[in-house]
């Protein structure tokens, strides 16, 4: 069974008031989610000493003859790690989106199925800027 919440994320909740609309499960779970990826994409690879391998490299060095090909390997790099670290994902799929008004970032569509509940597919928004750092939005 794979929980809705981390650790962490439950007992957090445990002090706060109780919300006037309280989240419905898959909706705690997502925001869950996105708080996750958001640490883990903007952890470096070697920073954390328990699990060497999470969070990405610096994107700053990868690896690429051509501006394609490095986005490739982002791309790669990104669905390896979430594949890896987010066990609540399932079928996850990192799209590179084409956009020419922002030449200095890259944008992703990261889409999968909660892993508990195949029937609810999740899409995230994904940009990663020039300084490396990635943000995240459902």
């Amino acid at each position: 069974m794979i929980l809705q919440e981390r650790l962490l994320e439950r007992i957090g909740r445990l002090e706060e008031p109780e919300p006037q609309q309280p989240l419905t499960p898959s909706a705690r779970q997502v925001n869950s989610i996105i708080a996750h990826l958001l640490r883990l994409l903007n952890t470096r690879q070697g920073s954390v000493t328990i699990a060497p391998d999470f969070g990405v490299p610096d994107m700053t060095n990868i690896p690429g003859d051509s501006i394609q090909e490095a986005r490739q390997r982002i791309e790669e790099v990104i669905q390896e790690v979430v594949q890896k670290y987010e066990p609540r994902l399932k079928d996850i799929r990192l799209i590179m989106q084409h956009e020419d008004q922002e030449n200095f970032s890259l944008r992703f569509r990261l889409e999968a199925n909660l892993a508990e509940q195949e029937e609810i597919p999740v899409i995230f928004e994904t940009v990663v800027s020039t300084e490396g750092k990635i943000s995240i939005s459902s």
